[in-house]
């Protein structure tokens, strides 16, 4: 069962839906007159994730769909198998933050512990608080060859239509987007957050709580692919990422072994493949 804390007896509070704030600002340049103008900021809280009643991770986040982030962060993480695994999830505002505090199965209590580290810092930063070289990387099976080869045109059509549909990002340009397209390239689901790996886990818990096969579909990113969006990725079955910006190494490494296609700099219908380009349909629109 899911359970928003906030929304069962009345509308939830602006900053747990809105995800940004107006603000006074004063508008200059070197040759303009000083103008006192409103402006839209994203807004970005501390999000503190507990199972069970266990303090696992601390992210900061823009505070929309954060049912979506908890159910996949957990999936991601590995923490939970299927959105099942959570019983009950409650959203608590307090002065410094929100903390959302889940309920999940009993079998998964031991991964929680064998997972549990303390994620806080920087906005983005997935790694912040591990401890040792071995936690950077979950062990992943590679996922099997996509059963349709992807066209480079639906690719194309997806990141063109990924801009129009950032909200947060149109009224603040402070936000990353992560979209879900199906194989004709029309996006059907997006997320938006402060963080990259954010948005992507709340697109992810979105498509597990709607039932929603993330494996016959295209997954699009608005930020640079590091090896984090590809990992998170490959959990959660997504064959194909494409980055409106450049992958790194590492990501480039993963995708090669996790069987995920990988494309970069994708923009104007061109894009750029770093890792399996044989899962392209060969009909055009590759650079």
């Amino acid at each position: 069962m899911l359970a928003a804390h906030d929304a069962r007896a009345a509308p939830p509070p602006r900053s747990l839906s809105a995800g940004r704030r107006s603000a006074r600002v004063l508008r200059s340049s070197q040759h303009a007159s000083q103008l006192n103008e409103s402006d839209e900021l994203a807004e970005e809280v501390a999000v503190a994730l507990e199972y069970n009643g266990i303090s696992y991770a601390a992210l900061l986040a823009t505070p929309c769909d954060l049912a979506d982030l908890a159910y996949g962060f957990s999936f991601t993480e590995g923490i939970i198998r299927r959105a099942q695994d959570i019983y009950d999830l409650d959203i608590v505002q307090h002065p410094g933050g929100i903390v959302i505090q889940a309920t999940i199965a009993s079998a998964c209590l031991n991964q929680l512990k064998r997972r549990r580290r303390t994620l806080a810092g920087r906005t983005g930063c997935g790694l912040c608080g591990i401890e040792s070289l071995d936690e950077v990387r979950r062990i992943l099976p590679a996922l099997p060859p996509p059963a349709n080869l992807i066209s480079p045109a639906a690719i194309s059509q997806a990141v063109e239509q990924l801009r129009a549909l950032q909200p947060l990002h149109l009224a603040t340009g402070a936000t990353h987007a992560a979209g879900w397209a199906n194989l004709q390239g029309h996006i059907e689901h997006v997320r938006e957050d402060v963080g990259r790996h954010n948005a992507l886990d709340k697109l992810v818990g979105h498509l597990l709580r709607q039932g929603i096969d993330a494996t016959q579909g295209i997954t699009v990113i608005s930020s640079r692919a590091s090896f984090e969006m590809v990992q998170k990725a490959a959990a959660a079955g997504m064959p194909a990422v494409i980055a409106v910006s450049a992958p790194t190494t590492y990501a480039v490494q993963m995708a090669n072994e996790l069987n995920v296609l990988l494309a970069g700099f994708a923009r104007n219908k061109l894009f750029t493949v770093y890792a399996h380009p044989e899962y392209l349909r060969n009909d055009g629109g590759l650079s």
